[in-house]
Order: C-alpha cells, then sequence, then structure tokens
C-alpha cells in the first residue's frame, strides 16, 4: 500500500474533511482565545499590584519565569486526575504559560511610565487608581499588549499539545496522524492540523498588530 504524499490524496482528504477540520480550527481559536482573556486578566492584575514593590516585583516574575519551563506534557498530566479531560485542563494550562510575558510586559510597560507625566497627573488632584486608570495603563498598554502578542503565539502551539488530554483544536489531528503512521492518511492528518496551526499563528499576529494600531492612542504611536 503507497503511504507517501500526494496532493490528489491530500485533495480529497480535505474535500472529505473539511466540515471536522472547519470546527476543529474555531476550537483551537476558542480554547487561545478564553486563555488569553483570562491570563490577560490575572497577569496585569498581578503586574498592576507588583510593579513598584521590587520584592514582589521580583517573586511574581520569577515565579512565572519557572513556571514556564515546566513542560506542557507534564502539567496536562498533573491536571487532568483533577480537571478532567478536555477544555478544563487545557484553559488552565494556556492560561499558566501565558502569565509570564504579560506580567513581565505589564510592570515593564508601568515603569517606564516618565515620572514627570505621573507628577502632572498627580498635580492636578487625581488619586493614585485615578493615575492608573487614566494615564499609566493608556501609556504602557502597547508594551502590555506585546506581552499578550506572545503568549497568544506560544498558546496556539501548547493547545495542540493539548489533544494528549482530550483538549480541542487541530492537535487531534496531529495526535491521530502521528498515532496512525504507516496508514493511507497518516501525513495528510498531521500535515493538516500542523499547516492550520502555523496558518492561525499568523493571522493571530497580524489581529495583533491592528488591535495594537487602533487601540494605542494616536499621540503614543510609533
Amino acid at each position: 500500500m503507497d503511504t507517501g504524499f500526494s496532493f490528489d490524496r491530500l485533495r480529497v482528504f480535505l474535500n472529505d474533511r473539511w466540515s471536522d477540520i472547519a470546527d476543529l480550527t474555531l476550537q483551537h481559536l476558542a480554547v487561545v482565545a478564553i486563555s488569553l482573556a483570562i491570563a490577560l486578566l490575572v497577569g496585569v492584575g498581578i503586574g498592576v499590584l507588583v510593579w513598584n514593590r521590587p520584592v514582589s516585583r521580583a517573586v511574581a516574575i520569577t515565579a512565572a519565569g519557572i513556571a514556564i519551563t515546566i513542560p506542557s506534557l507534564a502539567l496536562l498530566a498533573l491536571l487532568s486526575p483533577v480537571l478532567g479531560l478536555g477544555w478544563g485542563p487545557t484553559v488552565v494550562a494556556l492560561v499558566f504559560y501565558s502569565l509570564l510575558p504579560i506580567i513581565r510586559n505589564t510592570v515593564v510597560g508601568l515603569r517606564e511610565v516618565p515620572g514627570d507625566v505621573l507628577e502632572s497627573a498627580r498635580g492636578m488632584g487625581m488619586s493614585r487608581g485615578r493615575v492608573l486608570l487614566t494615564t499609566q495603563l493608556p501609556i504602557a498598554w502597547p508594551v502590555i499588549l506585546t506581552g499578550v502578542r506572545v503568549a497568544a503565539q506560544l498558546t496556539i502551539g501548547i493547545a495542540a499539545i493539548a489533544a494528549y488530554v482530550a483538549g480541542p483544536g487541530l492537535g487531534q489531528y496531529i495526535f491521530t496522524g502521528l498515532s496512525s503512521i504507516g496508514s493511507v492518511n497518516a501525513l495528510n492528518y498531521a500535515l493538516t492540523g500542523t499547516v492550520l496551526i502555523v496558518v492561525l499563528a499568523l493571522l493571530m499576529d497580524g489581529a495583533f498588530i491592528l488591535i495594537t494600531r487602533y487601540s494605542t492612542s494616536r499621540g503614543l504611536r510609533a
């Protein structure tokens, strides 16, 4: 039996499974978007709390840095007995790996706000909370979004590995292909999942460029 690559065979494969492929693609996007939204709230929250506290800042960034070194398969295996299979461990793992770039960039962005700008805001009678919301965060926003953009690229890839615990998304096709090596469609499964994940990563990166451009104050744009 010929199990080599063939464009005709790939075309038939995609034509027969386009509905399933579209569903898995939407699942992949959904789980990444949900995880990034949660990580943005948590990461920015932590960054706001520690940016001007040297010890707490070092602890938060170091802890997030150590956490990201945990192999994704190991983390998913540890989470699955507690959270079950599927979306639960996938979302928690993706949030976990997204925190470092978001916390770090939030801290960097807030610390880079010029001191004279903060003094001017305080001189106008603004409270510390109002200065943070109306001055610091808007100025730091492009830097924060860069951290979210990095996290997005990271989570798109890790979401594929979540198929190990029956997670949603295109990783299911990659794992199917790897587990059926030698069959007619093994390469088609793996190739389809891999290429679409790369395409999603490029599209999401482009989307973040546009989001950064149109959500940043015109005076702050480079």
